[in-house]
């Protein structure tokens, strides 16, 4: 006759039991400490001669929840004319809304005849990126190096 197959005792159970507890536990818990891609939508205005400066709104939806913000910006280099932007497109490296607010750098060259689309890569000092394209207006001509404050209000 073959021996009993064994059963697993009360013990090995609740071992079980806890282990599948705790994977669900954690597996909750991570999404909310982990980096999520926010939405982006802003208007720039800028205008310049060599030395350009510009400023516009934007909106960041992050986490179903939308946070309206300021930009500043400077660019120092080949600049001549005016446009107005309005890009939209993602940040990542978010860990917490704040990482989103800061100073980002960008080196970049571009140009609009009275309309055109564009894009820019933008990066700060806390690990956050933000790619944004969209249309242009105006004329501008630029070769440059790119500095951009974004406040949250």
């Amino acid at each position: 006759m073959p021996p009993a197959p064994e059963r697993a005792g009360p013990a090995r159970s609740r071992v079980a039991c806890f282990t599948v507890a705790v994977f669900f536990a954690i597996a909750a818990v991570a999404p909310a400490s982990a980096q999520a891609p926010g939405y982006v939508k802003v208007r720039l205005v800028k205008a310049g001669l060599m030395l350009g400066a510009g400023g516009g709104r934007g909106v960041l939806t992050y986490r179903g929840r939308t946070y309206p913000f300021i930009v500043s910006g400077l660019s120092l280099g080949v600049t001549a004319g005016a446009t107005v932007n309005r890009l939209e497109g993602w940040a990542s490296g978010i860990k917490q809304v704040n990482d989103f607010a800061g100073t980002y750098r960008s080196v970049g060259a571009g140009g609009a005849l009275v309309g055109g689309f564009g894009g820019v890569h933008l990066s700060n000092e806390k690990g956050v990126t933000i790619d944004l394209q969209g249309a242009r207006a105006g004329m501008e001509f630029a070769a440059n190096l790119t500095r951009v404050r974004i406040a949250l209000k």
